[in-house]
């Protein structure tokens, strides 16, 4: 049995909807490491430790949750860490088709390690960071979409 998961993103910036799949992966598994993506080929509001950070904080009450930095190929990280499951969020069926063709690729590239989808609350099934940046950067309220410590954050970085 695998004791291991990781759910791996950019979290740029994490959203309400991350963290309910944390929650629902930290009550499957004994240790879960939430990986922030160090390289994502994105302009992100956040640099690498602001994310890290903001994870850190919005996670804090999770004993069996620990967050990391990586840079690479996820299924060599996750080998790395002794892994053997990678969690993947799906919001809708427009992320199936992505995350499809990336559960197999892994697959193909690691087939000692599986993917297990997990769904969120459907009250934050049309979250995205990239809907909530923007909302943000426009002036709106952000706060039922991210957790307290993103929500300070947006308003620091987003002041006019």
């Amino acid at each position: 049995m695998n004791k291991k998961a990781i759910y791996a993103g950019t979290f740029d910036p994490m959203t309400l909807g991350h963290l309910d799949v944390v929650e629902r992966a930290a009550k499957i598994f004994p240790e879960l490491i939430v990986a922030v993506t160090a390289v994502t080929g994105k302009n992100t509001l956040f640099s690498q430790e602001e994310r890290v950070e903001l994870v850190k904080k919005s996670v804090s009450g999770l004993a069996n949750v620990k967050v990391t930095l990586f840079d690479g190929l996820l299924v060599e990280y996750a080998r790395s860490q002794g892994v053997g499951v990678l969690i993947r969020g799906l919001r809708a069926f427009s992320d199936f088709e992505y995350e499809f063709q990336m559960a197999l690729t892994n697959r193909r590239l690691a087939p000692d390690i599986e993917t297990l989808f997990l769904m969120p609350k459907q009250d934050y099934s049309f979250l995205s960071s990239t809907n909530v940046k923007q909302v943000a950067s426009l002036g709106g309220d952000v706060s039922e979409f991210v957790p307290a410590a993103v929500l300070a954050a947006l308003t620091r970085k987003l002041k006019r």
